[in-house]
């Protein structure tokens, strides 16, 4: 295979009224993103193979229909020479193939392009009249809620928009409907961002950075440099952490449009183009027309934001930042109001499911990370820690030493447990620690041992700071077994 014909055909290919017809195109993965690339390609007229592993029989019987060629099931190996003999342009892979895999190991081998669904979401972004600006977020945490509060504020504010990418409708999907998006406020994980290409959005956010994903992207700097290319090309704002210097350096190193400005989040008080928090009020001293006279504009108020859930200082910065993406596509301060008084956090996410004799219990099952589960955990004072999972190359030692005080007992749960008490030991030798063994219902066993050690004043936290799919079919499933188990044990529901 030539990657310069390669190269100069998809060159032309720009938009969604380019000549398509004669791409051959290698798709990896068959789940949401990847039935939605193969759906859209088929539409446009390539060719196209489908090799995966599994895959929804709705989505099978929809492809053939669609007349898309599908491999399911295969050791990779088997599928090299049906690769070889289709003869593809480009590859289209799910993020979740690792650079190592042998999937994307073969493409390079072969000279292959490897987008994801953004990159050619990108240049099809024109098939109903005017594409939308596309505005972009990423962080370690909290990307979930900053990309749907913002999209909340832009709709607030009469804009049509969508929130997509990582979360909610494909991103292929909004970019082929019918009526079209005046904004995509998309997520983008580290993994789509290692695999992409040239976008220019019009804002783009990253939130925070710490250790996560190390097991997928080889070391830190290699997720940190996936994490800046957020950066690149964008257009108007490039919002970071006031409070963690690596999002500013990350600025500072992107190359970006002529005119693009960075403008600062925290909770303290804003600086010169930033946002933050004067006493109980969230200010703009970013984009207020009247900054020059030194007048800060109010955009929202404490009382608003504890219509949202347990106000935590992570839970601040995120509709900081969600305020800073709104507020750089010129909406007004009412419409920041409007949407965070009506906004309301997914589940699982510091989501307090009951408070009785006392005690408190909390479901943050959606702290998958180290960062995450320190923000929960400094968002109480006397914690019996429900902790581990799967834990993505990580070390916790850190995490442990920082929030041991605050500890009142730990129990460990999931695969990597070995590794959690260690750490645990080592960091928190002080703190009592009940290991719950592999076997069916873990969750019902690690709630009733946390009870037993909890107490008036005290809050019982769900924040593994791991992945769940070591005992657990993704993170909502954990949380949702937690729930059931507070609840059952607490005789709130029947057995």
């Amino acid at each position: 295979m030539d990657l310069r014909l390669n190269m100069s055909k998809l060159d032309s290919l720009t938009s969604w009224h380019s000549n398509w017809s004669e791409l051959r195109v290698a798709i990896f993965g068959l789940g949401v993103s990847g039935f939605s690339v193969a759906d859209t390609l088929a539409e446009l007229g390539c060719r196209v193979l489908v090799v995966a592993d599994k895959a929804e029989a709705e989505y099978l019987d929809l492809l053939e229909v669609l007349g898309v060629e599908v491999r399911i099931g295969n050791p990779f190996d088997e599928d090299k020479d049906s690769l070889l003999e289709f003869s593809p342009d480009l590859v289209v892979t799910s993020p979740g193939f690792r650079p190592d895999s042998d999937q994307i190991l073969w493409a390079s081998q072969n000279q292959l392009p490897v987008w994801t669904d953004i990159d050619l979401a990108w240049r099809l972004r024109d098939k109903i009249g005017k594409p939308a600006d596309w505005i972009c977020v990423t962080g370690t945490n909290g990307k979930t809620t900053t990309v749907q509060l913002t999209n909340q504020i832009l709709e607030k504010a009469g804009l049509r928009s969508v929130a997509c990418g990582n979360i909610g409708t494909p991103i292929l999907d909004c970019i082929r409907d019918e009526i079209g998006f005046d904004v995509l406020v998309v997520e983008l994980s580290s993994f789509q961002l290692h695999y992409l290409g040239g976008i220019k959005p019009f804002a783009a956010a990253l939130l925070n950075l710490d250790l996560d994903h190390l097991d997928w992207h080889g070391s830190f700097d290699a997720y940190r440099n996936a994490k800046g290319k957020v950066y690149s090309n964008v257009e108007a704002a490039c919002v970071f952490n006031a409070t963690d210097e690596e999002t500013l350096r990350l600025v500072e190193e992107a190359d970006v449009q002529e005119g693009a400005r960075a403008v600062g989040f925290g909770i303290g008080f804003p600086g010169p183009s930033n946002l933050g928090y004067v006493e109980d009020v969230l200010v703009d001293n970013a984009f207020s027309p009247m900054r020059k006279s030194k007048v800060i504009e109010a955009l929202a108020s404490l009382e608003d934001i504890s219509k949202i859930g347990v106000t935590t200082k992570h839970l601040l910065q995120n509709i900081a930042a969600a305020a800073a993406l709104a507020r750089s596509y010129g909406v007004s301060a009412k419409a920041v109001a409007e949407g965070v008084s009506t906004f309301r956090l997914d589940g699982h996410r510091i989501e307090m499911v009951l408070e009785l004799d006392g005690v408190s219990w909390v479901d943050d099952s959606k702290a998958t990370n180290p960062h995450a589960a320190e923000a929960s955990l400094n968002s109480f004072e006397s914690v019996v820690w429900i902790v581990g999972g799967l834990l993505k190359g990580v070390d916790i030692s850190a995490l442990v030493a920082s929030v041991a005080p605050k500890i009142k007992a730990a129990v460990v749960i999931g695969i990597d447990r070995s590794a959690v008490l260690e750490a645990l030991s080592t960091n928190a030798p002080s703190v009592p620690v009940i290991e719950i063994g592999d076997g069916e219902d873990v969750m019902a066993r690690a709630v009733a041992a946390a009870s037993g050690v909890a107490s008036t004043g005290d809050t019982v936290l769900l924040a593994p700071a791991s992945a769940s799919m070591d005992q657990f079919k993704d993170y909502a499933d954990r949380g949702n077994k937690f729930v059931a188990a507070v609840l059952k044990l607490n005789g709130v529901i029947d057995g």
